[in-house]
């Protein structure tokens, strides 16, 4: 049992920072471009999952999805 191997990959430093950086482009995607920064967001979320950081690199992907969305529909009803 003890020699078992893990099939999830480690935690790393690039993993997490790809995800916080993720979390600030959210936001960005919110407030200034929605398709440029919310999708660098994306895909940087979804980098820090695969590298390692599972839970907080899909959330970021999430919150950069609703960061599009949200921000696409303030500004349809802003423009109309």
């Amino acid at each position: 049992m003890a020699n078992m191997h893990s099939t999830a990959r480690p935690r790393t430093n690039a993993a997490r920072i790809c995800t916080i950086v993720g979390f600030v482009f959210a936001v960005l995607a919110l407030l200034l471009n929605p398709l440029i920064f919310g999708v660098i967001g994306l895909v940087l979320g979804i980098v820090g999952a695969v590298l390692g950081d599972k839970p907080l690199g899909w959330y970021a992907a999430a919150a950069n999805v609703a960061a599009i969305v949200v921000s696409l529909l303030i500004n349809a009803l802003v423009n109309n």
